[in-house]
């Protein structure tokens, strides 16, 4: 098959639905299949390329509108060739829509994964119920399957198309992120973008839960990964809580460095806030594909499964007192993190890998496009 996926933007830019078709797109490809990726460029800049077997077109965007890149040449660059199926994405807008129009045009089958929500804060927030009243509805409309990818998400936009909604887990690639021997880098490990859009990942949390065990053990250390345009933020947040010497920024960690990153550490931590907009927590994925035991809250898509398979610690959103007691119990008691660890390799083999997943993926648009 010729497989189109149009997400808002792809490597090197880190997110979600990024490393999404990035780790799915790397498993089409080898099992056979031609997939390109449309997006747009990061920074700035007309620059067409290959990663990893995958053709990439990225197109120069001419603004943004909160977290949405708006690029002019997409319409164009979509219809200019054939595709057996359109795969897009939300909350990534723009690209949805055009993606939903060209495949009417060209009465190609369109398949749509829903992450999350579409969200904001003040007048964004204003805009994006506008839309999801509107442009979302036609998209959902047009989508020959919607793929989740948690059963415990829940969103009143997808109460009306129930019938096309499919269950596919996110997905890691376990030959890539693996258990391997290393030097010990710190702790904790936090990777995410480091700006206002992602602000929900709860890192002001953890930071918090951090200050509050840093008396009983004063040498823990806080890897954080990533960076953005508020950093300045929390490296004063750090200061200001009396933890700078405990926090260590990393910045940007490109991807051959990520496993290093996730092995050198004692455990993961993801302490999302916003159930709207984490839909699911991918690099908890890579965290237990190392090996590694994890603390998420009760809002990440994995939770339940992270909870059942005893691969970690559930807290409650917007607990840094919880969210500090979990740490302390994996930091203070190495056997059960070990057990964690193990646990969380299992789940990741038995129900996350990429093979797996793809193998659902390629199933699914074959069903969509026979039943066009």
């Amino acid at each position: 098959m010729h497989i189109l996926h149009t997400p808002a933007r792809f490597y090197p830019y880190v997110g979600g639905v990024e490393k999404y078709v990035e780790t799915l797109g790397r498993e089409l490809v080898k099992k056979k299949h031609d997939v390109s990726v449309i997006c747009a460029n990061e920074p700035s800049g007309n620059r067409n390329d290959h990663y990893q077997g995958i053709r990439v077109k990225r197109l120069l965007p001419i603004g943004k509108i909160a977290n949405t890149n708006i690029t002019p040449g997409l319409p164009y660059t979509i219809l200019s060739d054939e595709f057996d199926i359109i795969h897009t994405h939300i909350p990534t807008p723009w690209s949805a829509d055009w993606s939903a129009i060209a495949a009417g045009i060209t009465k190609t089958p369109l398949v749509l994964t829903y992450h999350n929500d579409i969200a904001g804060e003040g007048i964004y927030n204003s805009i994006a119920t506008v839309y999801n009243r509107t442009l979302l509805r036609f998209v959902l409309k047009k989508a020959g399957c919607i793929i989740v990818t948690s059963p415990n998400f829940r969103t009143p936009w997808l109460t009306p198309f129930r019938e096309k909604i499919a269950l596919i887990p996110n997905c890691v690639d376990t030959m890539a992120f693996k258990p391997a021997p290393g030097p010990k880098i710190g702790d904790i490990f936090f990777l995410g973008v480091l700006d206002h859009y992602h602000r929900y990942k709860g890192l002001d949390y953890l930071l918090a839960a951090v200050s509050r065990i840093v008396s009983d053990i004063p040498e823990v250390k806080l890897i954080i990964g990533g960076t953005g345009a508020i950093k300045e933020y929390y490296t004063h947040l750090s200061h200001s809580l009396g933890i700078s010497e405990n926090v260590e920024f990393a910045g940007y960690i490109p991807d051959d460095q990520l496993i290093k990153y996730y092995n050198g550490c004692s455990m993961f931590v993801l302490p999302s806030i916003d159930p709207a907009r984490e839909g699911f927590g991918i690099v908890l994925l890579e965290a237990m594909a190392c090996g590694r035991p994890v603390i998420s809250t009760s809002i990440t898509g994995v939770c339940d499964d992270i909870e059942d398979q005893r691969a970690g610690i559930i807290v409650p959103p917007k607990n840094a007192a919880a969210l500090g007691e979990a740490i302390k119990t994996i930091l203070l008691d190495k056997k059960l993190a070990n057990e964690m660890g193990s646990a969380g390799r299992l789940l990741i083999d038995k129900k996350y890998s990429s093979v797996r997943v793809a193998q659902t993926i390629i199933a699914m648009y074959e069903q969509v496009i026979s039943q066009s």
